[in-house]
Order: structure tokens, then sequence, then C-alpha cells
């Protein structure tokens, strides 16, 4: 037997739990895990902001006063696929209540994610130096033998 009005079930009228984020792998279309934190993106040119909509002119502004601008509803958060059974990270823009689009994150956004080890590492570190700190058991000056 099926309703005609609009009303909802009890159950469903009463649930104050918040839903899943409606997050889809861009291929399989299955539903995505989250297993990390979001990493949110900043702006540090105009160009950057430019992309997203914002005029020329209120973007150099923002740049000028503020150096780094943080993007409302963008971020790059890692996700675990049960169809591909990996890990990926994804660049997610909110576009709508509760609507994502998900794209592989490119290179280039890594560049405007603050708390993020750099992949190649610090420049003015040493080779040495960061293949000591990759050691297992590494216990500092005392790996030398001098002590």
């Amino acid at each position: 037997m099926t309703q005609t009005t609009p009303q909802k079930r009890r159950c469903e009228r009463n649930r104050k739990r918040s839903k899943r984020r409606a997050i889809f792998c861009p291929i399989h279309r299955c539903h995505l895990d989250s297993v990390s934190q979001k990493y949110r993106l900043f702006a540090d040119r105009p160009g950057q902001l430019m992309e997203r909509g914002v005029k020329q002119k209120y973007a150099l502004m923002l740049i000028a006063s503020k150096t780094t601008v943080a993007i409302e509803g963008e971020w790059l958060e890692a996700f675990w696929c049960s169809e591909c059974q990996e890990t990926q990270w994804y660049h997610v823009a909110k576009t709508g209540d509760r609507t994502y689009q998900v794209s592989l994150a490119p290179d280039v956004l890594w560049q405007q994610v603050t708390g993020v080890i750099d992949p190649q590492g610090n420049p003015s570190v040493g080779e040495f130096t960061r293949r000591q700190s990759r050691r297992i058991g590494f216990h500092g000056v005392k790996d030398f033998g001098a002590i």
C-alpha cells in the first residue's frame, strides 16, 4: 500500500542525526569513506581567487591586505574507495547544501594547503640529515659514536 500524500514516515520525520556526506567515487560512483582530516585551501595570488569567480580588483585588494585568503568550501581529503581498494587524495568542493564535486587532487593544489609535509622536503636540509631523520632507531648525536 503506497501513500499518495506527501507525508513521510514517522522515523524519517523525527530523525535528528546528521546524514552521511554524499561524496562518491568519480570512477565507480560508490560511496567514499574519509580516512584523513580536511586540509583547507588558501589563495596567495590574485589569479587563484579569480579562478573561483572573484573580480580582479577585489582579488588584488584581498591579497594586498591579507597575503593569504582561506578558500571557503574547498579542501583536500583522503578517501578510501571500496571498489578500487585503495586510498586516494581528492580535491573536494562543496557545491550545495549536501552536494560535493570530487576530483583527484592535482600537485598544484598541495602548494595551497597548510599543515602538510612537502614530499620533496625542505631544500635547505642536507641529504645526510634527511637520511638520518628517516632512520628507525634514530638516537641523535649518540648514533655518531663520538660520545
